[in-house]
């Protein structure tokens, strides 16, 4: 089960970065961040998808609070602070995802070695 979600998260990290990457560099700060501001949206949500509210709560807060103070920004017109705080909530929710997926696999790689020192016993006493 873990083994197929993240690849898949992995991918939609990558895209929602790169899909953010071409749009900041052809946007006119000028015009609204709007595109900016979705692709920051759901990285957020993908990161809280991931499990990143257990796993890097700190990195999740500064994320969603990030997006809140870009959405203000959107509101008052102010185009270059929302891209900008739209960025760094981006930015802190891949570190969120990354803590996440990081956790996830350590545990599974735990519990992997606990099955083996299970097995390795029982074959032990199987050959005594």
């Amino acid at each position: 089960m873990f083994s197929s979600t993240v690849p898949s998260l992995l991918v939609t990290g990558a895209l929602a970065g790169v899909l953010s990457g071409l749009l900041a560099a052809c946007a006119n700060m000028q015009t609204p961040a709007t595109a900016d501001v979705a692709v920051s949206k759901a990285a957020v949500e993908n990161a809280a998808s991931a499990g990143g509210a257990e796993y890097a709560p700190l990195e999740m807060q500064a994320a969603r609070a990030k997006m809140a103070q870009a959405n203000q920004a959107m509101l008052a017109k102010d185009y270059p602070l929302a891209m900008d705080l739209a960025n760094q909530a981006q930015a802190d929710a891949k570190l969120a995802q990354a803590k996440a997926n990081s956790s996830k696999a350590q545990t599974a790689a735990a519990a992997l070695q606990e099955d083996i020192r299970v097995l390795r016993e029982e074959l032990s006493r199987a050959n005594k």
